[in-house]
C-alpha cells in the first residue's frame, strides 16, 4: 500500500473464561489424585527457578527488595496438598501479549495467562515490608495458591523460522495478577523476531508477536524510526492511533511518554472501569486490564517493542513527591479525599500495577521508584528517558496555588527531577556527546520550551522550574552539546519549537539561529485539547505562535501521534491526526512535516515546507485538506467528521 500522501511533499478484546465449577462424584479422591499429580510435577521441577524466571515476581527496585515477593513462601504454598492447577482449558491469555525496553541482546516479553479478565485482589506486594525474616500475614497466607506454568520461546522473523534462538518457562500467580515477564536474552542486534508464550503440556497458546532488538551499542546505523504517543484516555475516545501507527508498520519502535492509563472515574460508553478514583492496587490492575484490552492497544503492542515512562495520571493527577492535586500528605486529606489510603501507599500501587502490566525493565534505583533510563542505540543516538512526574519533584500547581507556583518557579531549589536523576541525566547528555554519537533524544513528559498559553506559562511543566530548566540548558551550551532533540506529551495539543535559552543566548526566530536542538511535543491519543471548532482552536494556535518566540507550530484540534525517522544527517518528524476519536476508525491525516539537519541545531526553514495541515506555522500558510488515508484499505480520500471525542 502507498503510504504517501499525493498532495503532500516529502520535504475487542479477549474474553476470558470463569474457572468451571462441576459436581463430582467423590470429590474428594478427585482433589487427592489432582493434588498428588501436581506434587508430583511440581516436585521434578526447579520450582523457585521459575518463579524467579517471572519478573514481576522482583521489586521493581533492585536496592529495594522489600518490594518484591517471597518467591520459596509462593513455591511453597502453591505446593501444598489443596493447591490444584488450573486446567489448561481454563485458562485464557486474556490481554494479548507485548514486548519492550530493546537492548541489543535481549528484549522483555510480555502477557497475562488468567482464568479470568478480573484483576486479582491479592495485595501481598503491597503490604508489610515483606524482610528476610517475614512476618506472615492472612492475606499473604490466603494469596492465590495455583501457580500458572507458561513455557516461551522467541525465534527470527525472517524465513519465518521455527527454530527457537531463547525460550524458557515461568510460573504465575494471583499475586502478580498472572501477569508473566520474562527477558528473553542471546540475541542478534537490531534483529526482528517472533515470539509467543504457551500453556505448559498443552496447545493453548498466545497470540504470536512480533518485537525487534535495538542496534549495538557502537554499530553503524543508518536510520531508525520511533512513533510516539502520550495521553490515551479510555472514556474521552477510541485508542484509532495505535491501529493506525500498527498497521502502517512504518516504525521500529513505539516510545510513550505517559498517561497510558488514567486514574479518573469518567463515564459514558467506554466508562472507566472499576468506576471510580484509583487508590488500591485492584483498582489499579483493572484499570490497566481494561486498557489493555481495547483492540488497536493490543495490536501496537503485539507487534513492536514499546519503551514507556510514566506521566503523572499513571498514578494519580498533577503528582510530586507529597502528593496530588487531589491528595495530599496531611491527615485531613487521608481522612477526607480517598479511602483513607496515604499518598506514599497510592503510589506504591500505582508502581506495581504498572510494573506488573507494562514491558518495562526493572532498573536499578536509589531512594525512589526509578523508571528514567537510557538507551545507546548505535553511534546514531541515545534515547534518554526522564521521569519529571514521580521520582523527586518539587511542588507544582495543585488547582488552588497558581499564584504561589508564579512566585516561586525560578527558585533555584525547585526540581523536576531530584538531585539524582539530573546530575544522571547530564552525565548521559556528556556521555552521549563523548562517545560520538549523532543524536540526544530526550524522552520526557511535559514541555520544556517556554510558550506561552492563553492563560500564561503553565506552571505545570518546565516553566515552572526555571532553574531545573536553566541548569539543563546551561549544561548543553557550556559543554557544547548539539543535536538534541525533547520529546514531549502531556498537553493534550502539538507544539513545535526551536531549542533555545531565551534571555541568556542570542536567538533569531526568523531563522532559528542560536539553538542547540528543537521539541516535538505531540498531541494525545485520545485526551481532550483545546476546545472548540477547528477555526476557533486556529485562532487559538496562531495567538500562542504570535506570543511564544520560540514556538513555530501549534495545533491543539487533532489527536494522534507523530513517526520520528532519525537519520545521520538529519531527522525528519512527521505528525498525524485522528480526524475522530468518537467511533473506531481507520483515518490517519497528514498534519505537519519537520526537517532538522545534523548540526544545525534548529528546525529547517521554511518550517514544515512552509504549509501545514492545521493549527497555525510560523512564517507559512494552513490548508485544509482533509485528504485522509484509510489504513485498512490504503486508499486516500477526503473526509470529515462533526465530532471529535466520545460524550462522557
Amino acid at each position: 500500500m502507498d503510504w504517501k500522501n499525493p498532495n503532500q511533499d516529502e520535504n475487542e478484546p479477549f474474553f476470558g473464561t470463569p474457572r468451571a465449577t462441576v459436581e463430582y462424584k467423590y470429590p474428594i479422591l478427585r482433589m487427592y489424585l489432582l493434588a498428588t499429580v501436581a506434587l508430583a510435577a511440581l516436585s521434578a521441577l526447579p520450582i523457585n527457578a521459575f518463579y524467579d524466571g517471572n519478573l514481576n515476581y522482583h521489586s521493581p527496585s533492585k536496592r529495594h527488595p522489600n518490594l518484591g515477593i517471597d518467591v520459596p513462601r509462593v513455591a511453597r504454598r502453591s505446593s501444598k496438598r489443596g493447591a490444584i492447577a488450573f486446567k489448561p482449558s481454563e485458562l485464557n491469555f486474556t490481554h494479548g501479549v507485548a514486548s519492550g525496553d530493546p537492548y541489543a541482546s535481549s528484549v522483555i516479553l510480555w502477557t497475562r495467562i488468567a482464568p479470568s479478565l478480573v484483576a486479582s485482589n491479592s495485595d501481598v506486594t503491597v503490604k508489610g515490608t515483606v524482610p528476610l525474616y517475614n512476618h506472615d500475614t492472612e492475606t499473604y497466607i490466603k494469596a492465590d495458591a495455583n501457580p500458572v506454568c507458561v513455557d516461551w520461546n522467541i525465534r527470527q522473523a525472517a524465513g519465518n523460522s521455527t527454530v527457537s534462538v531463547s525460550s524458557g518457562r515461568a510460573y504465575t500467580t494471583g499475586d502478580i495478577d498472572y501477569t508473566v515477564k520474562v527477558e528473553a536474552t542471546g540475541l542478534a542486534p537490531f534483529t526482528k523476531y517472533r515470539y509467543q508464550f504457551t500453556v505448559c503440556g498443552s496447545t493453548n497458546k498466545s497470540p504470536e508477536g512480533l518485537t525487534k532488538t535495538a542496534p549495538a551499542e557502537n554499530a553503524d546505523v543508518s536510520e531508525l524510526k520511533f512513533a510516539v504517543f502520550s495521553c490515551s484516555n479510555y472514556p474521552t475516545g477510541y485508542f484509532n492511533a495505535y491501529g493506525n501507527a500498527a498497521r502502517k508498520a512504518q516504525q521500529d519502535y513505539v516510545v510513550h511518554l505517559g498517561d497510558y492509563i488514567y486514574e479518573s472515574a469518567a463515564k459514558g460508553p467506554r466508562a472507566h472501569n472499576p468506576p471510580r478514583l484509583l487508590f488500591t492496587l485492584f483498582d489499579y490492575r483493572t484499570r490497566h486490564g481494561q486498557y489493555r484490552s481495547d483492540p488497536d492497544l493490543q495490536l501496537l503492542s503485539k507487534d513492536f517493542a514499546w519503551i514507556a515512562t510514566w506521566d503523572d495520571h499513571e498514578v494519580a493527577n498533577n503528582g510530586y513527591r507529597d502528593g496530588f492535586s487531589a491528595l495530599n500528605n496531611t491527615e485531613e486529606s487521608f481522612r477526607n479525599d480517598g479511602p483513607s489510603i496515604s499518598v506514599d501507599q497510592r503510589k506504591m500501587n500505582a508502581v506495581r500495577a504498572y510494573f506488573e502490566w507494562m514491558p518495562i525493565r526493572q532498573v536499578d534505583m536509589d531512594d525512589n521508584l526509578r523508571i528514567w533510563r537510557n538507551f545507546k542505540m548505535g553511534k546514531l543516538m541515545d534515547l534518554i528517558v526522564l521521569d519529571t512526574r514521580n521520582y523527586d519533584r518539587s511542588i507544582t500547581t495543585l488547582g488552588w496555588n497558581d499564584d504561589y507556583i508564579g512566585l516561586i518557579s525560578d527558585d533555584a531549589g525547585r526540581t523536576l527531577m531530584g538531585s539524582h536523576q539530573e546530575n544522571w541525566f547530564y552525565r548521559q547528555l556528556s556521555e552521549s556527546a563523548a562517545r560520538s554519537a549523532t543524536w540526544r533524544i530526550i524522552g520526557n513528559q511535559i514541555i520544556f520550551s517556554r510558550v506561552i498559553e492563553e492563560f500564561g506559562v503553565n506552571g505545570d511543566n518546565w516553566n515552572g522550574y526555571v532553574a531545573n530548566r536553566n541548569r539543563t540548558l546551561k549544561h548543553l551550551y557550556d559543554n557544547k552539546i548539539g543535536n538534541n532533540v525533547f520529546l514531549a506529551g502531556d498537553s493534550h495539543q502539538n507544539w513545535v519549537s526551536d531549542l533555545v535559552w531565551l534571555g541568556a543566548k542570542p536567538y533569531d526566530k526568523a531563522t532559528g539561529v542560536g539553538g542547540l536542538g528543537v521539541e516535538f511535543a505531540g498531541t494525545a491519543v485520545t485526551s481532550t485539547g483545546a476546545k472548540g471548532v477547528i477555526k476557533t482552536t486556529d485562532a487559538s494556535a496562531k495567538k500562542r505562535i504570535d506570543e511564544s518566540s520560540v514556538l513555530q507550530w501549534q495545533d491543539g484540534y487533532y489527536r494522534g501521534y507523530f513517526l520520528m525517522s532519525v537519520r545521520k544527517d538529519k531527522i525528519v518528524t512527521q505528525f498525524f491526526g485522528s480526524p475522530s476519536v468518537a467511533t473506531r476508525n481507520a483515518w490517519d491525516l497528514p498534519l505537519a512535516n519537520f526537517t532538522v539537519l545534523a548540526g544545525a541545531n534548529r528546525l529547517s526553514r521554511p518550517v514544515a515546507g512552509g504549509s501545514v495541515e492545521s493549527g497555525s506555522l510560523r512564517g507559512g500558510s494552513v490548508k485544509h485538506t482533509n485528504l485522509t488515508l484509510n489504513t485498512q484499505t490504503g486508499k486516500w480520500q477526503k473526509i470529515g467528521f462533526d465530532k471529535m471525542f466520545i460524550t462522557t
